[in-house]
């Protein structure tokens, strides 16, 4: 496997983990009040792993690139416009999902 399609994957996954964390505790199925870290680190992998799978796309031209990259516009917004509203930042995280999908898309053909 090589680095690109890691970097993909690892992205996607981490950003599916931290929106199944996010939705977990909005519908209150789980109480991370005393470990509010755990999805603050999710996020934080997933804008790193995210840059670091830009970056390597980049460098292989690959047009990862082009799909992968604007996934970086909502996750800045999550972090500039917060939590609440518990709507907006639901759309805000919402608002990568197509990047998500269409990197792993074109990594793994």
């Amino acid at each position: 496997m090589n680095l690109l399609r890691t970097l993909v994957t690892a992205s996607a996954g981490a950003y599916t983990a931290n929106c199944a964390l996010g939705a977990s505790v909005a519908a209150r199925w789980v109480n991370t009040s005393n470990v509010r870290w755990i999805h603050h680190g999710l996020y934080i992998t997933t804008s790193a792993v995210t840059a670091a799978a830009c970056v390597a796309a980049v460098r292989e031209r690959s047009p990862v690139a082009a799909v992968l990259a604007p996934a970086v516009v909502p996750l800045f917004l999550l972090q500039r416009h917060g939590a609440h509203p518990l709507r907006r930042h639901t759309r805000d995280a919402l608002a990568a999902a197509p990047c998500y999908v269409a990197g792993l898309a074109l990594a793994w053909r």
